[in-house]
């Protein structure tokens, strides 16, 4: 087997264990490990043979561009409070821990490699988080500040992890040095990110097909990451900058087909690219483990060691912190997302488990790291025992302490929406209505168009013979609906036949199929 056959092997166990995690109520990133696991324990499958210098070009980009189109910068300035406290000082707090305890436990590893092993295991993924609170229905307030919280530790941690392997390969290091370092990346990865978004934003307008933009937004990612670590910046934070920019940019509301497509076409890049480096993992464990032989146990007491440090400093800080932000929103009424309780902050505790951001770096180290070796098996183990066991008995936690989302709170922000889209769709009606010359026949059937939308969006709205009517009509619209689809499946049909008659002309079936396709979609 060579690595190209590996690479599919590893893409396939992407797709597949995500509907089988769906089955077995198990995170997908969790399965996908066990799988990475089993692949490297067969005979015939080879080590992995991958460029440390490869992996967080190839692997982060796409990653947080698709996690920060699916939040907004508005989001993240409501709520800068506890996400400060959890994706910025959180990570300071865990890095230095973590250093502090890796430099007395293992022999001759420098306090510089050691606070790279911190960074790097420092930050929290939410992809396996916030796949299990889909299922299990956490407050959106959670959701969305471990959405917050995975964005931006990442930055913070990447950028720790950047400047402490620099001190561990130049065996200096100078804490006025590396501020002004923090800074400037900071700085020239903002402007970049901008700089790059605005091109971007430009060229989208320009290529009009949806096709083209959504092979733009591929580029884009890449180029605002590399640029910016060609220029000493951050490229995660650039990559941030640059999606927050064209999501408020680009945002039209009449495409919606360019919306659909580009939301399902992310949604596939996330889970392929997520399912690689989780996948990565146990893959890496095949080369990992050769090296520490003879010192497996000893390795494992201090991976040991450095999970309950991890785990502990979440706890630690999360109790006084949460408590802290919950003041803050009581006293001064500010409107930032924060666990309300005791309940949601274990939760929140539990679910900072390790993922994608751990796993790239830890296979970033560079080769002539002294002790590279135990630093990637150290991560791999708080990786490993985070996934597997808060990831697996995350579900559990949930049920055990009753967390649950405020669904009364849901409903009424649904009617909030449904009311405000219907009344903007009657306003529209009336402008119209007073400037043309519409029927009144036609204009009391769209007047009845427009409270079809309200109580499409939100049921509730209407009482209940409304209701009951407005079910009756939805049914018969299924029904219809029924039939067309298998007409439309049969005219499909007889035009795919048509490839199959002596001389047919391909491209007028082409053509004529896709119009057959756009009509369904209509």
């Amino acid at each position: 087997m060579d690595q190209f056959v590996l690479l599919m092997l590893v893409l396939l166990g992407a797709l597949v264990t995500v509907p089988l995690g769906d089955r077995l109520g198990l995170p997908a990133p969790v399965l996908m490990t066990l799988y990475g696991i089993v692949l490297a324990l067969l005979p015939f499958v080879p080590d992995v043979n991958i460029s440390p210098e490869l992996v967080l070009p190839a692997l982060l980009p796409p990653l947080l561009y698709a996690a920060a189109s699916r939040t907004s910068w508005r989001q993240f300035a409501a709520n800068w409070r506890p996400i400060f406290l959890l994706a910025v000082a959180l990570v300071f707090v865990t890095t230095a821990a973590v250093a502090g305890v890796a430099h007395a436990l293992v022999p001759g590893l420098s306090l510089a490699a050691a606070a790279a092993l911190g960074a790097l295991v420092a930050p929290p993924d939410p992809v396996a988080a916030t796949s299990v609170a889909g299922s299990l229905g956490l407050p959106r307030r959670l959701v969305s500040l471990l959405e917050g919280e995975g964005l931006f530790n990442d930055v913070t941690a990447i950028v720790l992890y950047h400047v402490a392997i620099a001190a561990a390969v130049t065996g200096s290091f100078s804490w006025p040095v590396a501020a002004g370092e923090l800074v400037l990346s900071a700085v020239a990865a903002v402007v970049i990110g901008f700089g790059v978004g605005w091109v971007a934003a430009r060229l989208t307008s320009l290529l009009g097909d949806t096709t083209l933009q959504i092979g733009l937004s591929v580029l884009v990612p890449y180029v605002s990451y590399v640029l910016a670590d060609q220029l000493r910046g951050s490229g995660v934070l650039a990559v941030l900058t640059t999606a927050f920019y064209l999501r408020e940019k680009t945002s039209d509301a009449d495409d919606s087909a360019g919306r659909l497509t580009a939301a399902a076409f992310w949604q596939v890049i996330d889970t392929l690219v997520t399912g690689v480096a989780f996948g990565l993992i146990g893959l890496e464990l095949h080369n990992v483990l050769g090296t520490v032989t003879g010192r497996f146990g000893q390795v494992i007491g201090w991976s040991l060691v450095v999970v309950a440090v991890v785990a502990g400093v979440r706890l630690l800080w999360l109790l006084p912190s949460t408590a802290l932000a919950r003041r803050w929103h009581r006293t001064r009424g500010d409107d930032f997302e924060t666990p309300m309780s005791w309940r949601e902050t274990v939760v929140m505790w539990w679910a900072g488990m390790r993922g994608v951001a751990s796993v790239a770096l830890a296979l970033a180290i560079p080769l002539e790291i002294p002790q590279r070796d135990v630093l990637v098996l150290v991560a791999f183990a708080v990786i490993l025992a985070t996934l597997l066991i808060q990831g697996l008995t995350l579900p559990w936690v949930v049920r055990r302490l009753g967390v649950q989302a405020d669904t009364a709170a849901e409903r009424a922000f649904e009617r909030k929406l449904a009311k405000q889209a219907a009344g903007a769709a009657r306003q529209r009606l009336r402008e119209i209505v007073d400037t043309e010359q519409v029927p009144g026949d036609l204009a009391e059937i769209l007047s009845r168009r427009v409270t079809e939308i309200a109580v499409r969006l939100s049921p509730e709205m209407a009482d209940e013979e409304r209701r009951e009517a407005f079910g009756q009509r939805l049914e018969r619209i299924r029904e219809i609906r029924r039939i067309n689809d298998e007409m439309m499946s049969a005219a499909r049909q007889a035009v795919l036949d048509a490839r199959r008659e002596p001389g047919a002309d391909l491209e007028v079936i082409s053509r004529v199929l896709r119009q057959l396709d756009l009509r369904n979609l209509a």
